[in-house]
């Protein structure tokens, strides 16, 4: 069994696709942090396409960590420099392999900060890409506001000290490019937020202004941060994932990626200092990307809330298996046909009833193996962001918010955290303990959860929510989840 790394390239079996373009001539022009499964199976996907055709040599990615917990992803792309096998899983069971080789290297912050921030800070890299996960942008929820006090802002805004987090070392390279008179990288987002381009630059402008109010001024007149829109159903890796692609491929990769065949990438064209030839790989180029990021985060991201935690009460635990229940499936249409797509305006090329039909067929793809635990996880970034605006435009215009509101109340229930069979649900959330006591308090105070105002704003105000809301809940608690489902989804 051959480990996978440069020097074993030519020997790999040949029907595992493998870089064609001279890796010995990339230069990094992009510096990405959030190295995980979704950035592989999407951005770095892309510039490999790219340089499959002979493009885009001087944008190879510099990938960065920044948690503890990436420590594990630098010490498998140093063994593998940088490689790794991409598996795209077909319905019909069959796979599409291909050796990735887009990152030519990768650093790990908390070792070498001084390393990453002059990455940045020469004049090579142009672009800046995150996916930090919706809460890496440290915004208030409610409010919009970047949250400073958090301590880790804390000690970056102190002088002298040395930074920690992404904020404190991005905006250190600024500087230091700003004094040596070297032109701003673009900064681009490549996160599940509605105007994830506008979430960034509130969120380093705040901390560059916290830092030096001139330093923020220039952030925000000189830096760009394009909105985008980011697709591609990606599990996480699993132990069978790395045994599937040593048996069907012959090669021993430490960490795969397995993700759907459908992806998408749609990007407005703002760059301060030149992009990569991405409309050549197949990404939307585009002048405004709203459309495309409401319709999937309102119906994507979104249904696969409405189907996670009613799904993982009734007994799922995988997500093909719950999409592919006849009332889930009923439900989760009529969430985004009467609820969701009613707060959407025309997304141009895209016919709304084949998409949502196409989602259900995305989410019913059995090879996948997504599991209903991971899109329980991190709720309190994911259902602000996500379905609260369809709730609140709802409750605006008089529409329809019976199913969404269940969502909520399906949250809440979850959040509890046990299931109902008295099992114990493991909650994995950055609020899970404050979550979960507040849960366990609504069986006495029905409107617990949702006067959670960092969450919820003003919602627990809104009379025709909290009766729909405590209606739902009190339904859950009594009935389950499976017969609540009965009365809301059409026959």
């Amino acid at each position: 069994m051959l480990p996978l790394n440069a020097r074993n390239l030519a020997s790999l079996p040949e029907d595992l696709p493998v870089p064609a373009y001279d890796r010995t001539r990339l230069r990094v022009g992009i510096v990405h942090f959030g190295v995980g499964g979704f950035h592989r199976a999407h951005q770095a996907m892309y510039l490999d396409r790219l340089m499959t055709k002979g493009e885009a040599l001087d944008w190879a990615i510099c990938g960065v960590g920044v948690m503890p917990a990436d420590r594990r992803m630098q010490q498998a792309m140093d063994a593998q420099d940088g490689l790794y096998t991409l598996v795209v899983k077909h319905p019909d069971g069959a796979l599409e392999p291909r050796v990735i080789g887009s990152i030519a290297e990768y650093l790990f912050a908390p070792d070498d900060p001084e390393a990453v921030i002059e990455k940045m800070a020469g004049p090579d890299v142009r672009i800046v890409s995150l996916t930090v996960t919706e809460g890496g942008y440290n915004i208030n929820a409610v409010t919009g506001e970047f949250v400073a006090d958090h301590p880790d802002v804390r000690h970056d805004l102190q002088p002298g000290n040395t930074p920690v987090t992404t904020f404190g070392l991005i905006i250190e390279a600024l500087a230091r490019r700003r004094a040596r008179g070297l032109p701003p990288f673009t900064i681009m987002s490549c996160d599940n937020i509605q105007g994830n381009g506008h979430a960034a630059r509130r969120s380093f402008v705040a901390f560059a202004t916290l830092r030096d109010p001139e330093l923020g001024r220039w952030v925000q007149s000189s830096v760009r941060f394009p909105n985008s829109m980011v697709d591609r159903i990606t599990p996480v890796t699993t132990d069978d994932d790395r045994e599937d692609v040593r048996k069907h491929f012959g090669v021993d990769d430490a960490w795969p990626v397995v993700c759907e065949p459908f992806t998408q990438w749609a990007l407005e064209d703002s760059f301060t200092a030149g992009r990569p030839p991405l409309d050549d790989a197949g990404v939307q180029v585009v002048a405004d990307v709203e459309p495309y990021e409401l319709m999937k985060l309102r119906l994507l991201n979104a249904g696969h809330q409405a189907l996670c935690y009613f799904g993982y009460l009734a007994g799922y635990r995988l997500v093909h298996d719950v999409a592919q229940d006849p009332l889930f499936e009923r439900f989760l249409l009529a969430y985004m046909e009467r609820e969701a797509t009613p707060t959407l305006a025309p997304v141009p090329g895209i016919d709304l009833d084949a998409y949502r039909h196409e989602l259900i067929e995305r989410f019913s793809n059995a090879q996948v193996k997504d599991t209903v635990a991971r899109l329980c996880a991190e709720s309190s970034d994911r259902i602000p962001k996500w379905l609260l605006p369809v709730i609140r435009h709802n409750l605006d215009s008089g529409g329809e918010i019976q199913r969404a509101t269940a969502v909520v109340a399906s949250w809440a229930r979850y959040a509890e955290g046990t299931d109902e069979h008295g099992e114990p649900i493991e909650v994995v959330d950055r609020l899970k303990d404050t979550l979960i006591q507040t849960a366990r308090r609504q069986r006495a105070n029905p409107a617990a959860f949702i006067e959670n105002r960092d969450l919820f704003g003003d919602l627990a105000d809104n009379e025709r929510f909290v009766a729909t809301y405590t209606s739902m809940l009190a339904s859950l608690h009594h009935k389950g989840a499976r017969a609540t489902l009965e009365e809301i989804a059409p026959g």
